[in-house]
């Protein structure tokens, strides 16, 4: 039997998540929702609040799960990409945890751990099969062959697409955080009212949302200047053109790798991927092409220690062993794909 704890740190949640005998037991997330009234993240705050609370995650996960610390084969947490500050407080109070149990210690890449949530579906994706991982930070098309070999066939050459909804968002008055308010008054709105551009590149895989969100912001100072004061039906109807824009980039980049990659399955992941109109988007898609289609439940779309818990399994199945002086600083970043 083999019980895995893992830590996710890397922005503004603190996540902590046990699977035991191969069945996720626990996965507690402690969303920090004070940043709303910033706008934003703000880092130092962000790593002050991981410090408070990892602790009582720890503790709970094992209590829930029936398991003393003891009992604990390896212990993994998200060692980049995100900030800094919050990475550091995962990191070292896994290495320390991992120290004081003499157990194994596995440093888990974010990215690897949103691009293989969907193993901790009941369905689960087929090797080999196409990644959408759409988040905050990253907008990354790759394919996926095993857990050993991934190769990025596109990203964005700017902005993310979830950065993309906080930006509009943020220009429409709407707040932070910005995809879940987008999603809101999209559902009210007219998605063909208004037709923002879909960047077309060299690259056919590679994605761009910056001249979007510009056209966003020219339309809103054109129609209403300066002024966040705008009507609600205009609102909800440029927050639909907008998401609308946003879906039909992504899509259109996968389906050109579903015409030239043959793959068994497609997986949509990552924080953006809990957006009800691209998940109805690729669930399409796949139905077009006749693939299967796996989408992580809601709670494994965000941040989330589950993902880093199935993650660091595979890597220490695979027989990967890290020293606890191991740092992964300035940073992880997705460019260390294939």
């Amino acid at each position: 039997m083999m019980n895995i704890l893992g830590i996710e740190s890397s922005c503004d949640e603190t996540s902590v998540a046990i699977i035991s005998n191969n069945e996720l037991t626990a996965n507690l997330i402690s969303s920090q929702d004070f940043h709303t009234k910033y706008g934003g993240v703000v880092p130092e705050l962000s790593s002050r609040a991981h410090l408070q609370i990892v602790l009582p995650l720890v503790k709970d996960a094992l209590a829930k799960s029936n398991l003393a610390l003891k009992d604990l084969d390896v212990i993994c947490s998200t060692a980049g990409p995100g900030l800094i500050g919050a990475l550091l407080v995962g990191l070292t109070f896994a290495k320390g945890l991992a120290y004081s149990i003499k157990k194994p210690f596995i440093p888990v890449n974010h990215i690897e751990g949103h691009i293989f949530s969907g193993f901790l579906m009941e369905e689960k994706p087929e090797f080999p099969y196409l990644a959408l991982v759409v988040s905050g930070g990253h907008s990354l098309l790759l394919l996926v062959e095993s857990f050993s070999k991934i190769t990025k066939l596109g990203t964005t050459v700017d902005d993310a697409a979830g950065e993309a909804f906080d930006k509009v968002a943020k220009m429409l008055g709407l707040g932070y955080p910005g995809g879940p308010k987008i999603q809101k008054a999209a559902a009210n709105g007219n998605e063909e009212k208004i037709k923002f551009p879909v960047a077309e590149l060299k690259d056919p895989y590679n994605f761009s949302f910056s001249g979007l969100k510009t056209s966003v912001l020219r339309y809103v100072q054109k129609n209403y200047g300066e002024s966040k004061n705008i009507p609600e039906h205009d609102l909800n109807d440029i927050a639909a053109s907008f998401q609308y824009a946003v879906v039909k980039a992504l899509i259109k980049n996968a389906e050109k790798a579903l015409d030239n990659f043959e793959v068994k399955s497609l997986s949509l992941v990552g924080g953006v991927a809990a957006n009800k109109a691209l998940r109805e988007a690729i669930l399409n898609l796949g139905k077009k092409h006749n693939k299967k289609v796996i989408i992580p439940n809601i709670e494994f779309c965000g941040d989330n220690a589950a993902m880093i818990a199935y993650r660091g399994l595979t890597l220490f199945e695979a027989g990967l062993k890290f020293d606890l002086s191991y740092s992964p600083f300035p940073g992880l970043s997705s460019e260390h794909f294939a």
